[in-house]
């Protein structure tokens, strides 16, 4: 008739429980990869370039930066030297096989037209140089 109730006593039989139990740390760490990988392709969209405003002060920068300038006519030059668009791949990945990657300023000029600027900055792209600044002069007057 008598059940047996678990005396009072340890040491006698058994040694305490020192089990953690990993599975709702598991659930948690699931859920937030599952948030991580819906929410990664929606903040890489376009070409990654830093738009300058017209008011904004001069920006510190440790390293000098890889001037590219488009002309009027559509003479590319990174720095002094003039670059033909055949030859323009090539030599942006010299600039980004050096090692750390520069910041670029890309100088164009006003009356160009939008989309030989959008070839400059998908080259720059292709090439892996993805610290692009726009260079103005200043708020225009009227």
């Amino acid at each position: 008739m008598g059940a047996q109730l678990p005396s009072g006593r340890r040491g006698r039989g058994r040694a305490p429980m020192a089990d953690i139990n990993v599975t709702p740390l598991v659930d948690v760490m699931l859920v937030l990869l599952i948030i991580f990988m819906v929410t990664a392709p929606l903040l890489t969209t376009g070409v990654p370039v830093d738009l300058p405003e017209s008011r904004a002060g001069a920006l510190d920068q440790p390293d000098e930066p890889v001037v590219i300038a488009i002309a009027a006519d559509g003479v590319i030059a990174i720095g002094e030297d003039p670059v033909t668009a055949d030859d323009l791949p090539d030599r942006l990945r010299a600039i980004a096989g050096r090692g750390e990657k520069p910041q670029i300023h890309l100088r164009a000029d006003r009356t160009l037209d939008y989309g030989r600027v959008m070839r400059v900055l998908g080259e720059l792209n292709r090439a892996g140089l993805n610290k692009v600044a726009l260079v103005s002069t200043g708020e225009e007057r009227r």
